[in-house]
């Protein structure tokens, strides 16, 4: 069966899309795992495929490079959502609602160039754990995620501790993604448009390596930062906003916290980054 994808990234985060509403369509492990592969396949970050609700506008069915699945994906629910406004599955339809693996997402089309702007809602984050051991915290937006903020990002090994982190016994069997985060003032930010900037750069489980950019890990970046008492960029009606620098895309979060310590919560989170379509690609499955 020929078959087409189409291809979107989120902040480089990139995705290979299908319309799978009426159902025809069901990947296996290993042909997620060959569309990914960069060198064989297509290459990307992930598969996903939109599929009908019964509840809201779309369904989203996420995979990994190496074909798990289970998870959700902030930067692919962004190109997700972008990706119904252009098959006209939302068309003049606001705010979207669809399902994902954690449960029932909400967006916003902020603009429809391309890249268009999307804000996505995520889930509410209730607590943070400390690992003293590893001078970082762990916490779950979606998915799993390890937030640990050091010096000298740009030179920072991510990818070896990354690899060691995210298969260390702690986290098993499970694993975690981890991310590497740098807080920045404005005077040392290259004056781009922020007073406080969190640099991050992320390593993926499921894709095994550093990634462009990783949207559930942005949001933990955020949230990691408010609980450790890091300044938000802004702050107003006890609503705090970090703005968030990727490899290549500059992303905002904002949302509402509460508590300290064991009983800290992020309530009301939403994501905000660009989402661009890159092209069609054409293969027999």
């Amino acid at each position: 069966m020929l078959q087409k994808f189409y291809k979107y990234h989120g902040a480089g985060n990139d995705f290979l899309l299908v319309d799978n509403r009426d159902g025809r369509l069901s990947l296996t492990p290993s042909q997620v795992k060959s569309l990914c592969d960069r060198h064989t396949g297509f290459g990307a970050d992930g598969v996903m495929l939109l599929e009908r609700s019964e509840k809201k506008d779309f369904r989203m069915v996420f995979c990994n490079p190496d074909g798990s699945g289970g998870m959700m994906c902030g930067n692919g629910g962004r190109c997700i959502v972008a990706f119904a406004v252009d098959l006209g599955v939302v068309s003049g339809k606001f705010p979207v609602e669809f399902e994902a693996p954690d449960g029932l997402h909400t967006a916003m089309i902020l603009s429809r160039s391309n890249p268009k702007t999307i804000r996505l809602k995520m889930n509410d984050v209730f607590g943070v754990t400390l690992y003293p051991e590893f001078k970082a915290c762990f916490l779950d937006t979606g998915t799993r995620h390890l937030v640990k903020f050091v010096p000298s990002l740009e030179e920072y090994p991510v990818r070896e501790e990354g690899k060691t982190l995210r298969n260390d016994p702690a986290f098993a069997p499970v694993g975690t993604n981890v991310n590497f985060v740098e807080p920045v003032i404005l005077s040392e930010a290259k004056n781009l448009e922020a007073k406080n900037l969190l640099c991050v750069r992320t390593f993926e489980k499921g894709v095994e390596d550093e990634t462009l950019a990783c949207g559930t890990g942005i949001v933990a970046t955020a949230v990691a930062a408010c609980f450790k008492g890091i300044e938000a960029n802004s702050t107003k009606d006890g609503r705090v906003t970090y703005d968030i620098k990727a490899t290549i895309a500059d992303l905002t979060v904002d949302f509402i916290p509460e508590g300290k310590g064991p009983d800290f919560q992020a309530r009301d989170i939403w994501l905000t980054g660009p989402a661009a379509f890159v092209g069609t690609v054409e293969c027999f499955l």
